[in-house]
């Protein structure tokens, strides 16, 4: 008769809304426009899901895949035009770094919340 839907984005939506200017920034310095207007969704549904589905496994991953420099050794994406303008001496860098660190913390988290595996999240 009734569906109970145990909320088990508490903590990566805790997470993205103490870290939502860094995710965005990131994104953008990473990736550009089209970076930015994907983490401003990616922030937009995971501050409206109480779990995780696999359409937003798969923004997440995008996230993470942008922010570990995934597709910058494709010379024609424009994440690797984004990457050749940074100093990797930046302390910009190191932050992003971190912010990719504590991500994966996250994404470890929802892992551990759905024993049976989170829905195509594997990073």
């Amino acid at each position: 008769m009734f569906d109970l839907t145990t909320d088990t984005m508490t903590s990566m939506r805790a997470f993205m809304s103490s870290h939502s200017e860094a995710v965005q920034n990131a994104a953008y310095l990473l990736g550009g426009q089209p970076a930015l207007r994907k983490a401003q969704s990616l922030l937009n549904e995971i501050a409206s899901s109480l779990v995780m589905t696999r359409r937003l496994a798969h923004k997440l991953l995008d996230l993470h895949a942008l922010l570990t420099l995934r597709n910058v050794h494709r010379g024609d994406t424009i994440e690797a035009a984004c990457f050749a303008d940074l100093e990797p001496s930046s302390p910009i860098v190191e932050d992003i770094c971190v912010l990719c660190d504590a991500l994966e913390e996250e994404m470890h988290k929802l892992e551990d919340a759905y024993p049976s595996g989170v829905p195509a999240l594997t990073a």
